[in-house]
């Protein structure tokens, strides 16, 4: 007998396919039977592990060890809270990203997403002379794009002031502290004058020259230490 027609004998080739997906679709079923008598605790725990909240991060227990008691549902129902918190921080980040490429705003803004809240950079130039706390003109344009944004996010915000290590003495600024903190005064007395946020959402911190980011042994350095950061808060949302 030939040999190709020996190879013909035995199931033929459909019967394979077949069965492959018969089960697949067992296997599928078996997973919806299992879903479906899950144990909503345990499933929390497992949805918070992946989140950075379990025990590899100094969470309350191993998933493995959750019961029903009313102390440990209490904290991953806390952990679940800040679950849904940090997506509602990246979805802030999102629009802000968005905002300020939208508005030809990204040159002079940098945003950065952090563990704190969205912080929002500003250069000092962009917003003062140098050694001054009075909001140039095209600052207050700026700032007033920005207000029209933080009125629609319900998030405390904190404005922060720095400078660099070099000392100043004048008498409306005996040191970097009266003027980091005169400075983020002003952006907020601004938001809150202009453009009528809630003065309980807002937060005015003077740093003076004791938060550098860079080294301030250039002159660039020195420039970048010189800002404004505006933080949108990851606590009090709405």
């Amino acid at each position: 007998m030939p040999q190709d027609k020996k190879q013909k004998k035995g199931a033929p080739a459909w019967m394979v396919t077949y069965s492959d997906l018969m089960t697949l679709l067992l296997v599928f079923f078996v997973l919806l039977y299992s879903f479906s008598s899950l144990d909503v605790l345990k499933f929390k725990a497992f949805v918070v592990s992946f989140q950075g909240a379990g025990i590899l991060n100094n969470g309350p227990s191993p998933m493995e060890n959750v019961d029903d008691n009313k102390d440990q549902t209490k904290v991953i129902n806390e952990q679940m809270g800040q679950v849904s918190d940090n997506a509602k921080l990246m979805e802030v980040y999102t629009v802000i990203e968005a905002f300020l490429e939208n508005n030809g705003l990204e040159a002079s803004i940098s945003v950065k997403y952090e563990e704190r809240g969205v912080a929002l950079t500003i250069k000092e130039k962009v917003l003062f002379d140098s050694g001054k706390a009075d909001l140039k003109s095209g600052a207050k344009d700026m700032l007033a794009q920005l207000g029209d944004l933080f009125a629609k996010i319900p998030n405390q915000i904190s404005v922060e002031g720095h400078t660099d290590d070099r000392p100043i003495n004048t008498v409306e600024f005996p040191s970097n502290w009266e003027l980091s903190a005169a400075r983020s005064a002003r952006v907020v007395r601004f938001f809150t004058r202009e453009h009528h946020l809630d003065p309980k959402r807002m937060v005015a911190v003077g740093y003076g020259e004791y938060r550098p980011v860079v080294s301030n042994k250039t002159v660039e350095g020195r420039a970048t230490n010189r800002r404004v950061v505006i933080v949108i808060n990851s606590q009090n949302l709405q």
